[in-house]
């Protein structure tokens, strides 16, 4: 009997390698991030082992790192066919893709909704773009720089040509 044996890579687990990625300097311990995501202890542990198994992170070097070229790579070519984007109803949010700081400061503003990721403590009003996770919202209103690159590859999933050539730019100084 052949079984499937492939890894399967989860939007989790790149969301869980961004945070490792921005975060270069900490190291954090499953539990920790488990808290955080509001997730479980088994499903951090999966998504790190997926993570190293896709290249994404690495334990070569002692504790485990993010792999920059890796993550960029998959962000830029990879992910908005892995994990196309859902875009969904009006609703309030936080800001993404085009919506977000780091974007919205390159373009002239407008009274066109934005993308969103909808979340009750959000003080935009627009388009809901389902987030790679569930605890996204939450987790990066705690962590800019997660936020910030999060943001960068919804622009890259869903923005015009134009969005996701500067998204790719930010994306590449962040990483």
């Amino acid at each position: 009997m052949l079984r499937d044996t492939q890894l399967t890579l989860k939007p989790f687990d790149f969301v869980l390698a961004i945070k490792i990625a921005v975060n270069k300097d900490k190291d954090f311990l499953i539990a920790q991030l488990a808290e955080e995501f509001g997730v479980s202890l088994s499903t951090v542990h999966g998504a790190l082992k997926r993570g190293v198994a896709a290249r994404l992170l690495s334990r070569s070097s002692g504790p485990l790192r993010a792999v920059p070229s890796a993550l960029q790579e998959f962000a830029i070519s990879g992910l908005k066919y892995a994990f196309p984007a859902a875009v969904g109803r009006s609703t309030r949010g936080v800001p993404t893709a085009i919506g977000a700081p780091i974007l919205a400061r390159h373009f002239e503003a407008t009274d066109a909704p934005v993308p969103v990721w909808p979340h009750p403590e959000g003080k935009v009003f627009g388009f809901e773009l389902v987030p790679l996770h569930p605890s996204v919202p939450k987790v990066a209103l705690k962590d800019a720089a997660l936020y910030e690159v999060l943001a960068l590859v919804d622009a890259i999933r869903v923005g015009t040509a134009r969005e996701r050539e500067i998204a790719v730019n930010e994306l590449q100084a962040k990483l």
